[in-house]
């Protein structure tokens, strides 16, 4: 584990913290530092001076009010926070504000909204200039709408829509927003820098978010789209099974096979995104359905190939051994 995520984790912690949380405490808790108890207390000493000099907050209070002798412990206080939680996790929130202290939102004229949703930098706390994060105009807006749950109106790919937005997210160099559109019926995700005009934001408390672990969340590229909504088979074979599992979820598994290949269901919004990670498995996995999705991923094959009919008829022939093309 590098001293970035060592770092989001400590963050994350001491984030959830209902009571202050003591030095050995967050050493144990907070996976990453050394099993000796000298060392431990070094790096944790120099990440809570790192995290302090990007402007987190991080108290020092007593372990039991009662009893001094116990020593103290640590926290990061919820009311010092600006706007009320977006539905965010604490270790994304942690992430977030993490993120806003090390990177520069370019485009943006600082990172107030950022700031907002991740706690106050105090007065004259170092800011540490680590990248520029590309920003975009609508991200202000949005973020306020997403905090305080205005559904937002926008033109995008020549359409007004009408969106309750439930979370923004940064994905391969794009900002999204994704959110319940009114007239699709449907969640759905949008790429900011395809707005066709400013988002405009209602009344707040328009609508309510759906609860869950991880509501409306776009956790996948192949999600991150426009496009309808189509649920994907995906056979992959036992060599490979475990790592898909990991990367989809258990749940994504719709049946295990005695060879121990796996076929696997994916919501699919995005093909390019979808082709890309089927792709990655090389001949490791195969695409069974919807026809219409595995028939563009034959004719992709073929353009890129130079495949002619010949070839098309063979990638068309079911493996004796999986049940399925290639």
């Amino acid at each position: 584990m590098n001293r970035l995520e060592r770092l989001i984790n400590l963050v994350a912690a001491l984030l959830d913290a209902d009571r202050p949380l003591s030095r050995h405490e967050l050493t144990v808790l907070v996976p990453g530092y050394d099993a000796n108890e000298q060392a431990a207390r070094r790096a944790f000493e120099r990440d809570k001076e790192a995290l302090r000099s990007m402007g987190i907050p991080i108290a020092v209070e007593l372990l039991d009010a009662d009893d001094p002798n116990l020593g103290e412990g640590y926290r990061i206080p919820r009311e010092q926070y600006e706007l009320p939680d977006p539905g965010l996790a604490p270790d994304e929130l942690a992430a977030l504000h993490l993120a806003a202290s090390t990177v520069r939102l370019e485009g943006m004229g600082g990172t107030e909204a950022i700031w907002k949703l991740g706690g106050s930098t105090g007065g004259g706390a170092a800011t540490v200039a680590g990248a520029a994060l590309e920003g975009n105009e609508h991200l202000a807006v949005l973020f306020g709408a997403v905090s305080e749950r205005r559904t937002v109106r926008f033109h995008y790919r020549g359409a007004a829509r009408t969106v309750d937005p439930y979370r923004l997210a940064y994905r391969n160099g794009f900002w999204y927003l994704a959110g319940f559109d009114h007239d699709k019926a449907s969640e759905r995700s949008y790429r900011l820098d395809r707005f066709e005009s400013a988002p405009e934001a209602g009344e707040p408390k328009a609508f309510e978010r759906p609860t869950g672990e991880a509501p409306s969340r776009p956790s996948h590229p192949w999600e991150m789209g426009e496009e309808e909504a189509r649920d994907a088979r995906v056979w992959i074979d036992a060599e490979q099974a475990p790592w898909a599992q990991a990367k989809l979820g258990a749940d994504a598994v719709v049946e295990r096979r005695p060879d121990g290949s796996v076929v696997v269901g994916m919501r699919v919004t995005n093909t390019d995104a979808f082709r890309s990670f089927v792709l990655g498995f090389l001949d490791h996995a195969e695409v069974l359905a919807p026809p219409d999705l595995r028939t563009a991923m034959i004719t992709w094959l073929r353009e890129v190939c130079g495949v002619g009919a010949a070839g098309a008829a063979q990638l068309r022939t079911p493996r004796k051994k999986s049940g399925g093309g290639g």
